[in-house]
């Protein structure tokens, strides 16, 4: 791997984690705890939410864990990360924002009061007045899991186009008089 691919994910990483710490400091400073700004009746909102755990406040108040779990995660990826197809543009790329998106969860556990701030809510209102959605969450988990997308479109394709230019396999029977 050489140094252009490691600046370009570098970079990559870079930019989300600026964008994701930028967008939280706006909130931050807009918007109380627990308040929230509707941009789409019924659809989308604002919100300032803080989640000490993981997805779906998984692993709730287990911020020490999940921030160790996190450095785990970079450690890793940084040394293995030339088996996650980093020869490709798409591989890449991929890595720039599972890094990106990682730095950035990773030092709201340390910044802040040990949370994540999360503040990006898709939901459809109910006939009984009530929300259902999808839990709120922020461009850092949005950069993980389009980067984790697109690791698993281009292992398929690597995977596909191995399958297509494996050499063809003689499946002939044997000869029955040659057989002893």
């Amino acid at each position: 791997m050489n140094d252009r691919a490691n600046r370009f994910m570098a970079l990559l990483a870079l930019a989300v984690f600026i964008f994701d710490q930028t967008a939280k400091f706006v909130v931050l400073r807009f918007l109380g705890l627990a308040q929230e700004r509707i941009v789409i009746p019924g659809f989308f909102k604002f919100v300032h939410w803080e989640n000490s755990g993981a997805a779906w406040s998984l692993f709730q108040g287990r911020n020490g864990i999940l921030a160790a779990v996190s450095v785990l995660a970079l450690v890793g990826l940084y040394f293995w990360r030339r088996h996650f197809y980093v020869h490709l543009p798409l591989g890449r790329v991929s890595l720039g924002l599972i890094f990106g998106g990682i730095a950035g969860n990773l030092f709201d556990r340390l910044h802040y009061p040990h949370q994540v701030i999360d503040f990006l809510r898709f939901y459809m209102d109910r006939h009984s007045g009530q929300e259902i959605g999808f839990p709120a969450f922020n461009i850092a988990d949005s950069a993980i899991c389009i980067g984790v997308g697109l690791l698993i479109l281009v292992s398929w394709k690597n995977e596909e186009d191995a399958g297509k230019k494996a050499p063809a396999r003689n499946e002939a029977m044997p000869d029955a008089s040659n057989v002893h």
